[in-house]
């Protein structure tokens, strides 16, 4: 590889736009970020401004490459990541977006899925997108937002509107409106995708009524996408490499090996497996999804997401107020040495895998007179742990421990006491990456990988790196004990739902 070849990742997230420079020995050498805005217009909706993403996604590329010391014309690729299944629906000829982007966590189609799976289409919704029918994939959103456009049928069968997730819509406006392109994993979290021919599926169109006029080209997940306009970003730049963020992680985690496993720790908690060349047959509550693509070579995945995690946290600080930093919480559990029975169970947007109930709420239980804010500091790191077993033991219904490591990243990671946590409650070795934003490294690899900077995969492999590992201390009893009250917890949840 040609020595000081620079990749841009842009990681485009639900709660912030970062992106990093990385050098050809896989190290960053610069990054910038900003914050993101959300918007709840009704409990249970989320909304971002579209034009708010692309501009802090040119804000952040632009201070990254500055503090790495480059120019925009030293980047030889550009590869970008993105918070999946958010739709955004823009105007052909002006690029401008006709509403605010529904985000993947909004829970405002749970009615229309509700009626899909009353008509009968859950198992054939599955045998060809390898997805559960629920509000967080895109297709119940863009249909909702077709129905409520001025004229948004008639404009999108006459191809007048785009529809993309959030990589589509970067990429239409960084190349000056000249490339509406996504990758195959982006697609296959649409509910509009064929996992298995890897093109827009025609009965699933005739399902949802979508006209294929607004539907971007499916390309993969490395090769030639795009090249920036010079006015959006100073420099024509191919980009080379795009994934979703939890298929990005997985890549640049780099489990290219059937079986090995990632999960990603930020606002929700994604659990990813490699699958293998062929798209799996999941078990209950997993998905079937694309891993990645290079050139021709599939690599598919088994999926279990959480959809509330380092939120759970953020609620404590923004919504009671009893933390001013996430970083508190690791000192906060630690004092108690115990949880006291108190579990908080995170549906604040209804549940994920394995369970997949949209119309949950949140709860916390256990509490005494002696609760305290520690506990409940306490209950929200712990939730997620539980909830991330919950996934991985869905994936493997035999029950069997597996000793792979876990790899995980994601701002949660920062946490000894969640990974620790996490080990001993999987019974399992957990390695944290060395660069925690693996999603920006994963897009930064496809990127090279598109471009021939990085030809194969043990090249990526020995690029990746451990920063820490946690081996599994707690004796069974303890460990029988806690999941026994989690599983309580969960059922007394339910129990308020119904």
């Amino acid at each position: 590889m040609p020595e000081g070849r620079h990749i841009l990742a842009i990681d485009q997230g639900t709660t912030s736009t970062r992106a990093i420079v990385f050098n050809d020995e896989a190290r960053p050498v610069g990054s910038a970020q900003v914050e993101l805005e959300q918007y709840f217009p009704k409990p249970g909706w989320v909304e971002h401004d579209a034009l708010e993403i692309y501009r802090g996604a040119v804000t952040v590329a632009r201070r990254a490459v500055e503090k790495s010391g480059l120019g925009m014309d030293e980047i030889t690729a550009i590869g970008i990541t993105n918070q999946r299944e958010t739709v955004v629906v823009w105007d052909r000829s002006t690029g401008e977006p006709v509403s605010n982007a529904i985000v993947w966590q909004c829970r405002r189609t749970s009615d229309a899925c509700a009626e899909l799976i009353r008509a009968g289409h859950s198992a054939d919704i599955r045998d060809r997108t390898g997805l559960v029918v629920d509000p967080y994939f895109s297709a119940t959103k863009l249909r909702w937002l077709l129905d409520r456009i001025p004229n948004g049928q008639r404009r999108a069968e006459d191809g007048e509107l785009c529809f993309g997730t959030v990589d589509s819509w970067l990429m239409y406006r960084l190349s000056g409106m000249r490339s509406h392109v996504t990758d195959v994993t982006n697609a296959s979290r649409t509910m509009l995708l064929n996992i298995h021919d890897l093109e827009w599926d025609p009965t699933m169109l005739e399902l949802f009524n979508v006209p294929e006029a607004i539907l971007p080209e499916v390309r993969p997940s490395a090769g030639d996408f795009a090249i920036t306009d010079g006015a959006e970003l100073g420099g024509e730049i191919p980009i080379t490499g795009v994934a979703g963020d939890q298929h990005a992680a997985l890549f640049g985690q780099a489990c290219f090996k059937s079986g090995m496993t990632k999960c990603t720790y930020g606002t929700g908690a994604f659990v990813l497996t490699n699958a293998g060349s062929k798209a799996p047959s999941p078990e209950p509550g997993i998905l079937a999804t694309l891993g990645w693509q290079v050139g021709s070579k599939r690599t598919y995945a088994s999926e279990g997401g959480v959809f509330v995690a380092g939120a759970a946290v953020q609620w404590l600080r923004d919504g009671l107020g009893i933390i001013e930093s996430a970083s508190e919480t690791d000192d906060m559990a630690e004092i108690l040495g115990d949880n006291d029975g108190v579990y908080m169970v995170p549906a604040f947007v209804g549940l994920g895998a394995p369970r997949w109930d949209p119309d949950a709420r949140g709860t916390i239980t256990g509490l005494t007179r002696g609760s305290s804010r520690e506990h409940l500091a306490r209950a929200a790191l712990e939730a997620t742990v539980y909830q991330v077993r919950d996934v991985i033991q869905a994936m493997s219904p035999s029950g069997r421990t597996s000793s792979t490591p876990l790899r995980a990243d994601g701002g949660q990671t920062a946490s000894r006491f969640m990974m620790q946590f996490q080990a001993d409650i999987l019974d399992r070795p957990v390695e944290v990456s060395e660069i925690a934003e693996t999603t920006a490294l994963g897009a930064a690899f496809l990127a090279g990988r598109g471009i021939g900077l990085w030809r194969s995969d043990g090249q990526l492999t020995r690029l990746w790196r451990a920063g820490a590992r946690y081996d599994p201390e707690m004796v069974e009893g303890q460990r029988a004990r806690l999941i026994a009250g989690w599983y309580e917890a969960v059922e007394r949840t339910a129990s308020v739902v119904g």
